[in-house]
This record gives C-alpha cells, sequence and structure tokens, in this order.
C-alpha cells in the first residue's frame, strides 16, 4: 500500500509551506530515510525524509505553498502499484485557492505579425526557472511537458544538455560577459530582505575594540583537554554563549526590544548563534542560556548548529532570540573589524574576530599576546553608548581573568 508523503507542520507555525524541490523524479526509486523533498518557510528549509523504501509519485508540483498536511505526494510499494496510482484520478487535498502557485515568468517581446506583439505568458516552476537562468536558457524556446503545458525542471535539464554540444555566445551585460546567475530567492531572498529591514528600522552603532585572551585560551586548552570527561569539546562560541548569558543578566536592558513603541526588557536569556550555512547564514536558539551549565550550552550549540547544517531545524529553534553571538573568527581571516546587523527585534548582536598574536604594552614592554577583536552592535533606541561600554567592559573583564565563569 503507498505512503503519504505530507507537508510537515514544523513547531508552533501553522502557515502554509514552500514545496522547494522534489529530490527524485517522478517514478524514481526511493530508500527509507534519503531525503525526498525540500521544503522551505521563512527562516529555514527542512529536508522531509522517506519512511519506505519505493517508487515516487509526485502529487504537487515544485514551486508552491502549501498547506500543512496536504499529501503532496506518495511511495508506491511496487512498479505496478506506481503505475496503477499514475491512472488514477489525482484527488484534490486541498482547493486551487489553497494552494498558491509561484507567479509565471513573463517570456520576452519575439519578432512577430504585428498582431501577435503581446507578451506571452509561460508557465515556468520556480526550479525550472532558476536553472534556466543559471545556465542562460531561453524559456520561450521551450515546450513544457509539464501539466497545462507547464516547463519543469526535466525540461531545463535536457535543453543544457542540448546547449553543451554547440558553442554558445557568453550573455553581455553593460559591457561585461556573465560567467553564471544566482537568482535572490528563498533563503538569501529573506536574508536580504531581513537585513535591510534590521538597518532601516533601528538606530545602529557599533562599538568596536580588542581583548586580551592570554587567560580564556589557557581555560579553554584545558577544557578541550578534558573533552572526554565532560562528554564535548568546548569551543570559543561556547565560551561567548556563557560569557553573554552572565553579562544580560547584570545588564537586562540590553536583553530588550522596542516594540510598539515600548521597551520590553525579557525575563528570558534567549542567545542566538549566528551559523554559516552553505547558501547564507541561520540563527538558531540556545533558550535560557543563563540556566544552563558551559557542558549544556555547548551541547546545545553542537545540537543545534548539526542540525541547521542538515536542514532539520524547526521554525521554534530559530524564534524568540533575545541576543545574538556571531564568531566570525572561527571562520578564518586573523585580524580584523566588521560592522554586524542586528537581528530583529532584539536591541544587540556581538561579534568576534580571530585570536591572533599582536604586539601590545604591558608593563611598560612590548609583549607578544593573542588578541581578539570585537565589534557590538546595538540599538541606540534602546539604551545608551554607555550601557554598551559598560556591557563590553564586564566582557572583557570576564574573558581576560574567565576564573569565574566556571563557578
Amino acid at each position: 500500500m503507498a505512503v503519504q508523503i505530507l507537508m510537515p507542520k514544523l513547531g508552533m507555525s501553522t502557515a502554509p509551506l514552500t514545496l522547494v524541490e522534489w529530490k527524485a523524479k517522478e517514478g524514481e526509486a526511493v530508500e527509507k530515510g534519503n531525503v525526498v523533498l525540500v521544503v522551505e518557510t521563512e527562516k529555514i528549509r527542512h529536508d522531509i525524509e522517506a519512511e519506505v523504501s519505493g517508487f515516487l509519485h509526485i502529487l504537487i508540483e515544485e514551486g508552491r505553498e502549501v498547506p500543512i498536511g496536504t499529501v503532496v505526494g506518495l511511495i508506491a510499494e511496487t512498479k505496478e502499484e506506481l503505475e496503477a496510482l499514475k491512472k488514477e484520478k489525482p484527488k484534490e487535498a486541498v482547493t486551487a485557492a489553497e494552494v498558491k502557485e509561484a507567479p509565471p515568468v513573463e517570456a520576452a517581446k519575439v519578432e512577430a505579425p504585428p498582431a501577435a506583439e503581446a507578451k506571452e505568458r509561460i508557465l515556468i516552476s520556480p526550479v525550472a526557472r532558476k536553472l534556466a537562468e543559471e545556465h542562460m536558457i531561453d524559456i520561450a524556446k521551450i515546450s513544457g511537458t509539464g501539466p497545462g503545458g507547464r516547463i519543469v525542471r526535466e525540461d531545463i535539464e535536457k535543453e543544457i544538455e542540448a546547449k553543451k554540444k554547440v558553442e554558445v555566445t557568453p550573455e553581455v551585460y553593460q559591457g561585461r560577459r556573465v560567467k553564471s546567475v544566482i537568482p535572490l530567492t528563498g533563503m538569501r531572498k529573506a536574508i536580504a530582505e531581513h537585513m535591510h529591514r534590521s538597518l532601516s528600522i533601528s538606530a545602529q552603532l557599533t562599538l568596536m575594540g580588542e581583548i586580551d585572551m592570554t587567560e580564556m585560551v589557557k581555560l579553554r586548552q584545558s577544557l578541550v583537554s578534558q573533552e572526554e570527561a565532560l562528554g564535548t569539546r568546548i569551543t570559543y562560541t561556547d565560551l561567548f554563549v556563557l560569557v553573554a548569558a552572565r553579562l544580560l543578566k547584570e545588564h537586562p536592558i540590553v536583553n530588550a526590544s522596542l516594540i510598539d513603541n515600548e521597551i520590553k526588557i525579557w525575563e528570558n536569556i534567549n542567545i542566538g548563534v549566528a551559523t554559516a550555512l552553505e547558501d547564507g547564514l541561520i540563527v538558531p536558539v540556545v533558550k535560557d542560556a543563563d540556566k544552563k551549565s558551559l557542558v549544556e550550552i555547548s551541547k546545545t550549540v553542537r545540537s543545534l548548529v548539526q542540525r541547521a547544517r542538515e536542514g532539520k531545524l524547526i521554525p521554534d529553534e530559530v524564534s524568540g532570540g533575545t541576543f545574538t553571538v556571531t564568531n566570525l573568527g572561527a571562520l578564518g581571516g586573523g585580524y580584523r573589524f566588521e560592522t554586524v546587523i542586528i537581528n530583529q527585534p532584539e536591541s544587540a548582536i556581538l561579534g568576534t574576530g580571530g585570536i591572533t598574536d599582536r604586539a601590545v604594552v604591558r608593563d611598560g614592554k612590548i609583549v607578544i599576546r593573542p588578541i581578539m577583536t570585537y565589534y557590538l552592535t546595538y540599538d541606540h533606541r534602546v539604551f545608551t553608548g554607555a550601557v554598551a561600554a559598560q556591557f563590553m567592559a564586564g566582557a572583557t573583564q570576564l574573558m581576560e581573568n574567565p576564573g569565574p565563569l566556571l563557578d
């Protein structure tokens, strides 16, 4: 008996999800546990795994917004069952108004008799459109094989293969040759809109400075040597989350948001950890970080980051943050300063750079010390530069003398 593939409920949200991509084609064999479908909310992408092995029968095409609980596909046990499913008249799980199709792409004007000069609208799935843009495919010349003549991924893939066999003149835009095209869609688009909105609605300033990490480096090396006993490998990011949690208790105004002309000071201390992904970034949240030990923070961060990179986070795990930490030093680049952007509706974000050996003056002598740069971006509508300076003075004190962190 065929097994249904349902549009999942991710966390508490009840909003429709976008069906981004089928990982197998119609009729292809799929294995239990392998990713068969990718769906997307405004914040995250989520992979759906096949519950059983069998043959895929697709009911809803890519690029549609689909209500939670909708049957979007089936996995047939045998090829015979698959063929039977194909012959059945599809049962409409939802109305046409509920399943929204992405806007069709308009074809460019082509030379034609005067009566046919109006632009022709071409139906094309978002995935097919993306492929066509990346490979400079003229969709006006393609006959779609999908429902109603819709151009689907397979049509573009055939055109790409055909295109490889002939020489193609590269597209030229304002005197420059285009190598490839990356559409601003999905996660990239959401990040762009979120960052632009953050800058446009808040008064952001960035406080920058340096911290002598001599003692913190020693502490971290000691903790790494205890990895087996602790059950986790402590990272600098874990330590920064612990430091931030301590300081937010001492400076509650930093753990606040300006919403509807009110500054709301949050009781929960939920610290987001900015995580780089292949096609963008995401900020999973360590809930109630002030109530967790360093080991608990480390295990939580490791689990969230792993799930983020596997596409398995749910919306609840990337919402509810009150402050964010972004450890850019973990990505390399050494000594640097940056202006990080606040993750709305929070009022501050702490960025940290690499730890590099620098020449500094101590007791009138030039010595070499491991120095880390930091940059705290804060919303001046919520608190002043004096508060920001006090917050970072406390962070500097804790990192240069980290003994109390483990008390």
